[in-house]
């Protein structure tokens, strides 16, 4: 297919206008090339927003610029990065307004995901299935670790955004690494012995495995099963901070923690030294406060005893007071009460005395009684020849009865 390039109306047949030549390209290249998938690592992320998306796609010898627009762009379940290796469904085409070669995107996905990504999701439901990513149990992060352990290569960009950001939280907290390859074939098993290592030295109350973000291939060693297992088995709870945000793992499930990267990891188990020392601050002004409201209650408390507080010598002059007052009660009373007896004594004298026979007998009066001692009150109690005995006033007489009546 040939290039028409025939000028319209124009006054001079062998000259064209430069949009036009980059339209009839335009037009020329989309025939040629239907839609079509093309394989590549991304670079040069750049998104707009507009919410398209820019990029460049490339290989060992070549690269091409690309296009995501929005719509487009919004339907990804994941977020495109540099150096991730991907598939495109792509539209071969020119942007006329730069004369630039670029390929508009349909859609695109992760190269070699489709396989990985399935043992992924085997492996995951297995081990949901076993209850090993069950919270129950799963060890509680410590909010004030003496040490922190961490886990990763020493040529991670990871370890130094988390001592970084350990240093800068809290400076205090001291920080023990343990080396590991976090990418390639065997890291999974160096990571679990690590584990085991960190374990058995017991130095850390917490464990931090960190690395950076990657493509699925790059991160695949920790969706092993071993190392699954190997982070339950630690008695240390352990935060797994890998990748981005968007990355999910196995050990993201099976670990006591998980933080969307690295940085969030070392925030996450280390107390901010500025926070601690403003809460410090903010209970030493309570507690003084408290202080002083008690020390005010106490004064208060003070003032009023000592308003209800009287000298021992005024105590023991009112008690001598009040002995003597008693005292006076207590003769008065006693007066009174010894004056009624005597009064009542008298009364009862003066009854006895009416009462006494001796009394009757001065007045003219005798008693007679027989000989057993029985007082005669009519002259039928005794017999005539029976002796009786009459009392008088003074002394008494034996008589015998001649004759009655």
């Amino acid at each position: 297919m040939e290039l028409d390039l025939t000028p319209q109306n124009s006054p001079r047949e062998d000259v064209v206008s430069v949009s036009r030549l980059l339209r009839s390209a335009r037009d020329l290249i989309e025939r040629r090339f239907p839609l079509l998938w093309v394989a590549g690592e991304i670079c040069d992320v750049t998104p707009a927003r507009s919410g398209h998306l820019y990029f460049v796609l490339k290989d060992e010898q070549a690269q091409v610029d690309c296009v995501m627009f929005r719509s487009r762009a919004a339907l990804l379940d994941w977020t495109p990065r540099e150096g991730m290796r991907v598939e495109v469904r792509a539209l071969v085409t020119l942007y006329e307004p730069r004369g630039r070669f670029q390929l508009n995107i349909e859609g695109m996905r992760q190269a070699g995901l489709g396989p990985l990504y399935e043992r992924f999701l085997k492996l995951k439901a297995k081990l949901e299935r076993e209850g090993l990513f069950d919270a129950a149990a799963k060890c509680a992060i410590p909010p004030h670790p003496r040490s922190i352990g961490v886990l990763t290569s020493l040529h991670a960009a990871a370890l130094r955004d988390v001592l970084t950001t350990l240093a800068r939280r809290n400076p205090s907290v001291p920080v023990i690494v343990y080396p590991v390859p976090v990418q390639g074939e065997g890291a999974a098993g160096r990571i679990g012995r690590m584990l085991a290592i960190a374990n058995q030295r017991a130095e850390c109350d917490v464990l931090l495995l960190v690395r950076g973000g990657g493509s699925i291939e790059d991160l695949w060693a920790f969706n092993e099963e071993l190392l699954a297992r190997a982070l339950r088995r630690s008695q240390i709870p352990v935060v797994v901070g890998i990748g981005h945000e968007t990355d999910f793992t196995i050990a993201d499930f099976a670990a006591d923690c998980r933080a969307p990267t690295p940085t969030a990891a070392a925030e996450l188990v280390s107390p901010s030294r500025a926070e601690l020392l403003a809460r410090t601050a903010e209970l030493a002004v309570r507690a003084t406060r408290e202080a002083l409201r008690r020390i005010a209650y106490a004064m208060q408390s003070v003032d009023v005893l000592a308003r209800r507080l009287v000298h021992p010598a005024e105590r023991l002059r009112a008690s001598r007071q009040l002995v003597a007052q008693l005292a006076a009660r207590l003769a008065s009373g006693t007066g009174r009460r010894l004056d009624a007896f005597l009064s009542r004594v008298a009364l009862a004298r003066t009854n006895l005395q009416s009462l006494d026979p001796t009394a009757v007998l001065s007045r003219g009066y005798s008693i007679t009684v027989n000989a057993s001692g029985e007082v005669l009150r009519a002259a039928d109690a005794v017999k005539e020849g029976e002796r009786v005995k009459t009392t008088l006033a003074k002394g008494w007489i034996e008589s015998e009865v001649r004759r009655k009546g």
